[in-house]
């Protein structure tokens, strides 16, 4: 069983890491004119090119109905377009323009400068300790249960 003082060690330092995180996106959004789950789906898209909704949705962990609003706004912005398939008329892929090839190129990092450049310094050992017990303590909050979308919309810039 956890120890009440355990438990909230644990609650304040990702309460610390939320703060940083929302602080750091409400920057990125500030300089890039675009919300943290905008640049989500645009590196999902550079990532895996041509994509369906469906898989860009997964890969990105949103549902659909927030990529297709996202794609909405991105594609008013001019970085991205959106074609039905040649093959099933009903499938709609989604690609950059070169506008959202030049907004990626030019996008600051997610992450602070300073973070970056501490976890660069770490072996790669530890670099991989660190993501897995990110990712623990994701699944053991059942994270992977939610559409990380309202937690990345603060800061959010209106278009």
């Amino acid at each position: 069983m956890m120890e009440k003082t355990e438990s909230a060690q644990i609650f304040k330092s990702i309460r610390r890491i939320v703060r940083a995180i929302d602080l750091r996106s409400r920057e990125v959004s500030r300089v890039s004119g675009l919300t943290i789950p905008q640049i989500v789906v645009l590196q999902g898209i550079l990532d895996l090119g041509e994509v369906t909704t469906k898989v860009l949705s997964e890969h990105a962990d949103l549902s659909s109905a927030t990529v297709v609003t996202i794609l909405d706004k991105l594609e008013a912005k001019g970085l991205i377009e959106r074609y039905r398939s040649a093959s099933d008329r009903r499938i709609v892929h989604a690609r950059l323009t070169k506008g959202g090839t030049e907004a990626i190129e030019s996008l600051p990092g997610l992450l602070q400068e300073e973070f970056e450049e501490k976890f660069a310094a770490l072996n790669a050992e530890d670099r991989q300790r660190l993501v897995a017990a990110i990712n623990d303590i994701a699944e053991m909050l059942n994270a992977h249960k939610l559409d990380a979308a309202p937690i990345l919309t603060t800061g959010t810039v209106t278009n």
